[in-house]
């Protein structure tokens, strides 16, 4: 007797347009905004004189990626109007969009809104992969259940994807620059190790490289190597054999600056262990920086040449780019990351996100009296609506009806 094989999965096309059309006028519908739009065409800035003048970062807010993701998720509810619809995860890290999804009436398969069990799914149920991707054993055991995909996985983490199993099949290390509970990391370590034989470690700090790099040049205590690094190696991982030929990747997210510091650093310990004759046989690295990030970054630092009384960085908590945005700007001026534009209460206290603490605080008297320049930005998953609103209530602390501004 013979087990019949599951069938391929279905991956369903929804980008016909008639779909889209009708999915893009429901988008616009909740996330964009005319005052945003009307500030980018005034070259950015929008000013009461003598009161109050904001700065908006030349490049904020969704990316393409985003914006195909949330197209798909509501297009797959647009085409299966009255039949379940799973998504693995948040969509995208912002919680506003999240709730968007959820009032949708799809349901969560992990996260806080989780509403929904992976094991409790069936046959052609259709269930959406985020942006972020997911962990090549999740996606196996969905195929072997028969579900339907609408993947909406971006295309810059998949050439990540490419490169790390490129490495493995190469018999190269990855070593992963980025968070290793970030769901866009754990599914680009799963590739590493798809096809079996793989191994990756991930890397967060560049204390964290210098202990590697100094672990390859010097050795060490292999037990405590392991210790450091729990949970962000792959099984069977080991630092006295595994790091004599290495590649490295990264999140799409992190850092431009910081991810060229990992990899050179790293380099340079591999030159010194084996030689610069010999460093093709041992190092590789590529540039897998997001292209949207990047230019958030570049805009906010062109922003933060300009001169600034303080900067609000708009998006969810958990949102690598943005919390990237918000340390840059925390290195230059007052910086308040915020989800959205309740969290000014008032002119006196603000409730921000502290990503050192890992918790929201507050700080009072936050917003300086007098004439003061506001910049603003936001990350690649924060809808234009929540920068309108968080510039309306800043002009609003300030007593400026944004309205009567624009009519004169």
């Amino acid at each position: 007797m013979t087990t019949e094989a599951p069938a391929a999965p279905q991956k369903i096309n929804l980008r016909r347009p008639d779909v889209m059309e009708a999915v893009q006028a429901q988008v616009l519908s909740h996330y964009r905004s005319e005052l945003v739009e009307r500030i980018r065409a005034n070259g950015h800035i929008l000013s009461a004189d003598g009161l109050l003048t904001v700065k908006l970062a030349k490049e904020f807010g969704f990316c393409y990626g985003v914006e195909r993701a949330i197209d798909l998720a509501y297009a797959a509810r647009k085409v299966y109007p009255d039949q379940p619809i799973y998504i693995l995860g948040e969509i995208i890290h912002n919680p506003e969009v999240n709730d968007q999804i959820l009032a949708m009436g799809i349901k969560f398969l992990s996260g806080k809104e989780k509403n929904a069990d992976i094991r409790d799914l069936k046959k052609d149920d259709v269930v959406i992969i985020p942006a972020f991707g997911t962990e090549v054993s999740t996606r196996k055991q969905l195929e072997a259940k028969g579900c339907r995909f609408v993947d909406t996985t971006c295309g810059d983490v998949m050439s990540v994807w490419k490169r790390v199993r490129q490495y493995t099949k190469d018999k190269v290390t990855s070593i992963i620059h980025g968070k290793a509970w970030h769901e866009e990391t754990k599914a680009t370590s799963s590739q590493a190790t798809a096809n079996g034989g793989g191994h990756y470690l991930v890397v967060f700090t560049l204390a964290e490289t210098d202990y590697v790099c100094d672990y390859i040049v010097n050795g060490g205590n292999r037990v405590e190597f392991l210790e450091k690094f729990k949970g962000a190696y792959s099984e069977g991982f080991d630092p006295d054999l595994h790091l004599q030929a290495i590649g490295v990747a990264n999140q799409t997210t992190m850092l431009r600056g910081e991810t060229e510091e990992v990899q050179h650093r790293l380099k340079a310990a591999m030159i010194k262990k084996y030689g610069e004759a010999e460093i093709d046989q041992h190092f590789r690295f590529f540039d897998t920086i997001c292209g949207a990030t990047q230019d958030r970054q570049d805009a906010l630092q062109k922003l933060l040449q300009e001169p600034l009384d303080l900067l609000l960085v708009i998006g969810g908590y958990n949102s690598s780019n943005t919390s990237h945005l918000a340390e840059m700007g925390e290195a230059k001026l007052p910086t308040y990351f915020i989800k959205n534009a309740a969290k000014m209460e008032s002119d006196k206290l603000i409730k921000h996100y502290d990503q050192h603490r890992g918790q929201e605080v507050e700080t009072r008297d936050w917003l300086p009296a007098g004439k003061i320049t506001v910049g603003v930005t936001a990350g690649a998953s924060c809808p234009n609506n929540l920068i309108e609103d968080t510039i309306r209530r800043l002009f609003e602390l300030r007593g400026v009806s944004v309205r009567e501004l624009l009519a004169n």
